[in-house]
């Protein structure tokens, strides 16, 4: 695990790592901040050309589908290494580049895990990957021994994004009194990489709550929760559920660290700006290379059974978020919907949110049509 962690930073600073897998060690250098003087530092290492490693979302975004979770793409002969063209392909609208690549085919265990890499550290989900062969392979292991490189089993990178049993600690806690609850607690979890810190906001008396618990699992949305923005209704749902909560006679939100459905603040940002030029949300996401929705929820479940909770009432209207925690063992017996205005900024958003990932926002389309007619 502490190898992952260290590649996960090095990754972040834009460094290459070292992946060794039985079936052939791979240098992996991420897309994201490449730049000349990288691209030559590859191919002094290891003389050669990089193959390019994408998701499926990123080949489906081109008109490509391809089996398994990512594509390996080779750079052909006719095709010069430039640095322009690898960005376009691994995140930019333009599919002409792909032409410049062989045949896409499925990505190997170490082509995989390199991607994994990626979404674990918040990087575009692209990667630039060389094979160790044996003319390179003293070179390399010099590197590896004098530091300069650091290497990681390509099946540890792979396993990076699940949560390990016992793989969140619970650190502080303090009473922080809300204007939509005075009486709450805040309790934060760390998981074990140390790379995300999750929130449980524990409303009310613990000793009045009912034996189903409200609940709401909430993602950090730092434009919408902190600064009101328009393109959602974050901020508006966060605070209605804690007065919701309130109201019920106390309950829990957890606060978890999976900006933009997962994808982290600066893809974010870049789906943003895709959507100002005409994609809906969910495309955006699949341009950057990501699927529609990148959270997972074993970490709600592993805060409920630190808070000792296995029963509750959901603030929700997005279904994955039910049947994760019944698949974690949590009993789910009721929901609630919580909504908050649907505007011209956000409406194309919430409609794409309804129709394309079924979550249950007829009630806030009516209320919408109810205030237009009245």
């Amino acid at each position: 695990m502490y190898q992952v962690e260290r590649a996960i930073f090095d990754l972040r600073r834009g460094l290459p790592v070292l992946l060794t897998d039985p079936a052939g060690d791979r240098l992996v250098h991420p897309v994201e901040g490449l730049d000349t003087e990288d691209m030559a530092s590859l191919l002094e290492v290891c003389g050669e050309a990089p193959a390019m490693v994408v998701s499926v979302h990123r080949m489906a975004a081109l008109g490509t589908q391809i089996e398994g979770e990512a594509a390996c793409l080779t750079l052909g002969s006719r095709a010069p290494l430039s640095l322009r063209a690898l960005q376009t392909l691994a995140f930019g609208t333009s599919s002409q580049e792909l032409a410049l690549f062989a045949d896409p085919k499925e990505a190997g265990t170490a082509d995989t895990a390199a991607l994994n890499l990626m979404r674990r550290a918040l990087l575009i989900p692209a990667a630039l990957t060389v094979e160790i062969r044996a003319e390179c392979r003293k070179k390399v292991d010099d590197f590896v021994a004098q530091g300069r490189l650091l290497s990681v089993s390509a099946q540890a990178a792979a396993d990076c994004l699940i949560q390990a049993d016992g793989g969140l600690v619970r650190i502080s806690e303090a009473r922080i009194p809300l204007a939509e609850a005075e009486a709450s607690r805040f309790v934060l979890f760390r998981e074990s990489d140390g790379l995300r810190e999750h929130l449980a906001i524990l409303i009310g008396d613990r000793k009045k709550w009912k034996s189903a618990v409200p609940l709401r699992l909430h993602s950090a949305c730092l434009t919408g929760d902190l600064f009101a923005s328009l393109r959602c209704d974050c901020g508006e749902q966060l605070r209605g559920a804690v007065a919701d909560i309130d109201a019920q006679g106390g309950g829990i939100l957890l606060y978890l660290a999976q900006e933009g459905r997962g994808i982290g603040l600066a893809n974010k940002l870049r789906a943003y700006a895709l959507q100002d030029s005409g994609f809906d949300t969910l495309d955006a996401d699949q341009v950057l290379g990501f699927g529609d929705d990148e959270r997972q929820y074993r970490v709600a479940v592993d805060m409920l059974r630190a808070l000792e909770v296995d029963c509750v009432q959901m603030l929700t209207n997005n279904p994955l978020k039910i049947e994760a925690l019944a698949n974690g063992g949590i009993e789910v017996v009721g929901r609630q919907g919580l909504f908050g205005r649907v505007t011209t900024h956000n409406r194309r958003y919430l409609h794409a949110k309804a129709e394309r990932a079924g979550h249950w926002l007829e009630e806030a389309f009516e209320n919408e049509q109810s205030q237009q007619s009245g």
